[in-house]
């Protein structure tokens, strides 16, 4: 009975031990050094054998000798790159593999003399031209992550959730803090967040945040030799300001706004306009109708067909009015021309009665450009 038992134990033995064997026979092994220009070893580097007819992927890291290695690589032909930093450095096209061992090593210092005989170069000049390479590719990996944050936050800003928003554009600048897209950005959930505390240091605070950020933006794009190559260059940076400027004018800093979207209309005259109209809505509501007519009056000059325009012109002027030995309301001048022109231009437009009661109030016709009139109503005995 005991003799029974033994056979199949050993034979379940010896299937285990053959396993190996079988195995060795069907793979290959890879190995090399990697070293640099000036021939020391890349630590921390990443190897990738990449199948050329199956896609299969090796991912071998360098050692502190700069040394890589590994077993069990099927035979076939391979693609090599050589990775630092996320980018690529160096690259060898259908190396083969077969079921010995193959030494790979990568001596960019011998690569960069071979590439300069073979095309012309100096040694020198081969260096610089794989400095060049790999800054190339560090940048192309580095936008990459970035776009990626981006489109993160701004899918959370989209949903409203724009503490994640911050956390992620903040993960952005970890990554690269030169970029004024992303400060942009960050200014804008920053901006947006505020309104949302109920804490009123914290509100205070998070406009705060805003500013730095949004004022890092402009100090950044104005300094970028790369930003001045951009034709939208200035539009940009007029989006930047006109942000900023929200941003003071929420922290009760109006002279500071309007600053700023003088800036972004002087940068942008296609959109002057817009930024000018900004600036009267916050001296309207600071109560400074004078400065507010003023702004008004720069948005009709940069586009005359803008009716709004004209309506809050009217309004601005109309808090002025006085009241006449007769108790009649007595508006400036140029009020009853600001409500007409609106009601011209937009004649059923969202403020078109309230321009209506405005002209009724200071006893004036009310006309549009339609040709329909309201006649003065006659004075009271």
């Amino acid at each position: 009975m005991k003799k029974c038992l033994i056979l199949p134990l050993l034979l379940v033995l010896v299937v285990g031990l053959s396993a190996p064997v079988a195995f060795s026979q069907t793979t290959g092994t890879v190995k090399g050094v990697c070293k640099d220009q000036e021939g020391k070893p890349i630590v921390g580097a990443s190897v990738e054998w990449t199948g050329v007819e199956t896609g299969h992927k090796y991912a071998l890291k360098t050692n502190n000798k700069g040394e890589y290695f590994s077993l069990g690589i099927v035979p076939g032909k391979y693609n090599v790159k050589l990775l630092r930093d996320g980018g690529e450095i160096f690259h060898l096209n259908n190396v083969p593999v077969g079921l010995d061992e193959v030494v790979q090593d990568i001596d960019l210092k011998k690569e960069q003399a071979a590439a300069a005989q073979g095309q012309g170069m100096t040694a020198e000049q081969a260096k610089a031209a794989q400095e060049q390479h790999e800054k190339a590719a560090k940048e192309t990996n580095t936008v990459k992550s970035l776009n990626e944050k981006l489109a993160e936050a701004n899918a959370a800003m989209d949903a409203g959730d724009f503490e994640k928003a911050v956390a992620t554009l903040n993960a952005a600048n970890e990554i690269d803090s030169s970029r004024d897209l992303i400060w942009f950005k960050l200014g804008d959930a920053y901006r947006l967040s505020a309104p949302k505390q109920t804490d009123t240091d914290e509100k205070k605070k998070r406009f705060e945040m805003a500013t730095t950020s949004y004022q890092k933006a402009i100090d950044l794009r104005k300094g970028s030799e790369a930003a001045q190559k951009d034709p939208d260059s200035n539009k940009k940076l007029a989006a930047y300001y006109n942000n900023l400027a929200e941003v003071y004018s929420k922290s009760n800093k109006i002279d500071d706004s309007i600053s700023n979207y003088n800036q972004a209309a002087q940068l942008d005259p296609t959109r002057a306009a817009t930024y000018y109209f900004n600036e009267g809505a916050v001296l309207t509501n600071a109560g400074r109708a004078d400065d507010a007519v003023a702004a008004f009056e720069k948005v009709i000059a940069t586009d005359p067909t803008k009716a709004i325009a004209y309506y809050w012109k009217g309004i601005n002027l109309i808090g002025k009015a006085t009241v006449g030995k007769d108790n009649k309301m007595v508006a400036p001048a140029g009020t009853e021309e600001a409500f007409q022109k609106y009601l011209e231009l937009d004649p059923s437009g969202p403020m078109a009665q309230t321009a209506k009661d405005m002209l009724t109030s200071i006893g004036s016709t009310v006309e549009t450009g339609f040709g329909t009139s309201k006649k003065k109503a006659p004075p009271k005995k």
